[in-house]
C-alpha cells in the first residue's frame, strides 16, 4: 500500500478476490459494455418477447439490417443472445442466464453498500447523541 497524501494511513489498493475452486467468475465489464447502447437494450426488449432474425429487427427499429448485425454480433460476444439455424435462416433468442448472473453480482454490490451505509449512520447516531 501508498500512503495516502491525507492522512498517515496507507491508501487501499485493488485486489481481485479469488472464487472457490471450479467457481465461473462473472466479469461485468463486457456485459456492462455490451449493455451500454440504446439500441442494444431495444434488441434484447424484442427478443426478450420472441426469437427474430436481424432482417425482422430491422423492420422494427429504426435501423438498417446491417448495424442490426452488427449489434447482435456484440450481444453474441458476451453470451446475451445466440444465433439458432432454422432452415436457411439464422434467428436470435436473448439468453436471460446471463442477465440473471449480471443482476445477481450487482445486488451483492448493492447489499454490501447498504451494510456500510447502515454502519456509517450507526456511528453518526452514536457520535450525535454524545
Amino acid at each position: 500500500m501508498t500512503p495516502s497524501p491525507t492522512t498517515d494511513r496507507p491508501a487501499p489498493t485493488l485486489t481481485t478476490r479469488r472464487p472457490p475452486s471450479g467457481t465461473a467468475v462473472l466479469d461485468p465489464v463486457p456485459l456492462c459494455a455490451a449493455l451500454a447502447d440504446a439500441t442494444r437494450w431495444e434488441i434484447l426488449a424484442v427478443l426478450g418477447d420472441r426469437d427474430a432474425s436481424a432482417s425482422e429487427l430491422a423492420e422494427e427499429l429504426p435501423i438498417s439490417r446491417q448495424a442490426i448485425a452488427k449489434h447482435l454480433q456484440q450481444l453474441a460476444a458476451v453470451g446475451l443472445v445466440e444465433p439458432v439455424r432454422v432452415g436457411r435462416a439464422i434467428r436470435y433468442r436473448a439468453l436471460g442466464a446471463r442477465l440473471g448472473q449480471l443482476a445477481r453480482h450487482l445486488e451483492t454490490i448493492g447489499r454490501g453498500w447498504d451494510a456500510r451505509l447502515s454502519r456509517l449512520k450507526d456511528v453518526a447516531e452514536t457520535l450525535h447523541r454524545g
